[in-house]
């Protein structure tokens, strides 16, 4: 049985690993088991937060140690796309690198971050025609959707491309405390 810790150096991940924890842990795990075996995408396929990775893998004739050893691999690769607000702040700022800001117009007039680009389509293209090594941060409000966004740029080529973990909202309590904070709401 495999085991590991998490990206902070916390808990161990075994097979016996709570579904919660699993994805508390590891965030691109959920992406991960519905893309290698198709569980977690949908009602059918679904899993409850306190069954545990043998548990689910039993009910749906998958080997347990194969699956963890994908979703540790998984967020490797994960972890090679992310970086972390203090490191960007201190390496990426300036220099080359382009801030391309994958939230909404609102979001971006209302809580700016200086030197960021609004992602559009008319970007989108100048960007894909451009470079291919140019340098690139991705940013979100909360760090939730880039990963995907950051490998469809690589897969475009952009091999710099690299994703804010924790987004706008991390960019704000550890490096930019000038930088607003915000909540959406959605009805």
């Amino acid at each position: 049985m495999e085991t590991t810790r998490d990206a902070a150096g916390g808990a161990a991940f075994t097979t016996e690993t709570r579904m919660e924890d699993l994805m508390a842990g590891l965030p691109g795990a959920k992406r991960a088991l519905f893309a290698r075996y198709h569980l977690g995408g949908c009602q059918s396929c679904g899993f409850s937060p306190n069954e545990t990775l043998a548990g689910l893998c039993a009910r749906n004739d998958i080997d347990a140690d194969e699956a963890l050893a994908h979703l540790l691999e998984s967020e490797r690769h994960d972890a090679a796309m992310r970086v972390a607000p203090a490191v960007a702040a201190e390496t990426m700022r300036g220099d080359g690198w382009r801030w391309i800001d994958l939230r909404t117009r609102e979001e971006f007039e209302a809580v700016p971050l200086p030197g960021a680009e609004l992602f559009t389509q008319e970007l989108q293209q100048e960007i894909f025609a451009g470079d291919p090594g140019q340098r690139l941060v991705l940013f979100d409000h909360l760090g939730r959707g880039m990963l995907d966004q950051v490998a469809w740029f690589r897969g475009h080529g952009l091999k710099e491309t690299y994703g804010l973990e924790g987004g706008i909202d991390a960019w704000s309590r550890e490096v930019d405390g000038s930088v607003r904070r915000y909540r959406l709401e959605v009805d």
